[in-house]
């Protein structure tokens, strides 16, 4: 299902929601451990689990970006900086699994923002994958099947 996309009064929201059948402890550890996260997000590391801490994102040019932690419940909430925008997991648990939710805080929409929403909707279909014991096979596939969609999706919220 596509993230909604609204725009919110100095920003623009996207909100991308999942149901798991998984346990929110399971679902963490994707988003936290360097092992699990580098399976469906190979540039990211965290480095220090804390708020203020940070998560870095290999450029794959000897170079990172750091990004900050701005806000850490323990198996409920990670929040970092990325560049301008703001990323924001969220975990509840549910009677059948977990409601995983990713929000995107956008300070400015641009010819990339669709690229990015493309690209966070592969990821959560790759976390989700994962969980389930298989694997997407091709991901480039998978984010020009969802890029147009959110091509169309920011430009009904933009005009």
């Amino acid at each position: 299902m596509l993230a909604k996309i609204e725009k919110a009064e100095n920003q623009y929201i996207a909100r991308f929601e999942r149901h798991l059948k998984h346990s929110v402890h399971d679902v963490w550890s994707y988003l936290t451990e360097n092992e699990k996260l580098a399976k469906w997000f190979p540039e990211l590391s965290v480095d220090e689990l804390r708020e203020g801490g940070i998560i870095k994102f290999d450029m794959r040019n000897g170079t990172f970006l750091e990004m900050t932690i701005t806000e850490l419940k323990m198996h409920a909430v990670l929040e970092y900086t990325w560049g301008e925008t703001i990323v924001r997991f969220e975990l509840s648990e549910e009677s059948s699994g977990c409601q995983l939710v990713l929000v995107e805080k956008i300070s400015k929409i641009t010819d990339h923002t669709p690229r990015d929403l493309a690209g966070w909707h592969v990821c959560l279909d790759v976390v989700e994958a994962l969980l389930a014991g298989t694997t997407i096979e091709s991901r480039r596939e998978e984010w020009n099947k969802w890029y147009e969609k959110y091509v169309e999706a920011v430009n009904k919220v933009v005009n």
